[in-house]
């Protein structure tokens, strides 16, 4: 993606602070909430307009998923019309729009991996917004790449693996579901898998042959539960010399019901990544030697 200028949305999230890390400051501009907030469209449209990108990345999101069942309609605004927004204009300036979306927008049913054309039936205010945003962006952008991942996990922001460090340096025992399957996706692996599909995109453009631009499945090889996730993590913080009270047996397996949340999750989180590797001649990694490290 030599000389390609790329504008960045969500900059200081998980993922947006990792595209960062991977990207040449020369090539990249970055967008956060104090330079276009994304709950006001102009504000979208006028940076576009301002840098007429070759590529844009959308690594914002609203994901307090809990939080948009009070906010639906902030909620509906970030992950659903600002995507749609930047499609439009990607597609009047012919740029390209990578956008990233979620598990969330399956039901969870079932116990084999969801494919790209399983029909969706998100439970949640975040998952219906998320879902209208893939809709939105398919509509509006012909050169877009949308990647559905789970379990975000990034060395920058908070998440699920910090969240048990820290209580397992707080508390000598902790109680976690364990009865909803996934995987823990690294923001680095999204980053670097992303990027490639885009440079193939491009490139089979140069060579005059049809893109496989569209909506894939991105996310490591393997599942586990939240359950044996937070074991594995304080496992790894043990063998590194790290001071928990909590060790992974103390970590005790609960019920989904036993720990009621606002916004319903699915059961089944699983995402088929067979597409993707088939497409661009990849195998993904397993989700265990990706994780970021190890912090309290």
């Amino acid at each position: 993606m030599a000389g390609k200028k790329l504008l960045l949305f969500g900059a200081n999230g998980q993922l947006g602070w990792t595209f960062r890390q991977h990207l040449p400051a020369e090539q990249l501009i970055v967008i956060d909430r104090q330079t276009a907030d994304l709950a006001h469209p102009e504000a979208i449209r006028a940076a576009i307009h301002t840098h007429r990108p070759d590529i844009i990345l959308n690594a914002a999101a609203y994901t307090a998923v809990d939080k948009a069942q009070s906010e639906p309609e902030l909620a509906r605004q970030i992950n659903a019309t600002a995507p749609g927004v930047m499609a439009e204009e990607a597609q009047a300036l012919g740029a390209c729009l990578v956008h990233f979306s979620t598990d969330y927008v399956f039901a969870g049913q079932g116990t084999r991996p969801y494919k790209e054309t399983d029909p969706t039936g998100p439970l949640s205010v975040y998952g219906q917004t998320k879902l209208a945003g893939e809709l939105a962006v398919q509509q509006a952008c012909d050169r877009h790449l949308i990647f559905r991942t789970s379990w975000v996990v990034g060395e920058h922001g908070g998440n699920f693996m910090k969240t048990m460090l820290r209580l397992a340096a707080e508390r000598d025992s902790l109680r976690v579901v364990a009865d909803q399957y996934g995987v823990p996706t690294s923001a680095k692996l999204l980053v670097q898998y992303s990027l490639m599909a885009v440079s193939h995109c491009l490139q089979s453009e140069a060579e005059q042959q049809a893109a496989p631009w569209g909506l894939y499945h991105l996310v490591p090889a393997g599942e586990t539960t939240w359950h044996a996730y937070a074991q594995h993590v304080i496992g790894l913080a043990h063998a590194q010399g790290l001071m928990l009270k909590a060790r992974p047996e103390a970590v005790h397996p609960i019920r989904t019901e036993d720990y009621p949340l606002p916004a319903p999750r699915p059961q089944n989180s699983r995402l088929s990544t067979e597409k993707f590797e088939r497409t661009f001649g990849v195998t993904l990694p397993p989700w265990q030697p990706s994780l970021p490290p190890v912090m309290v």
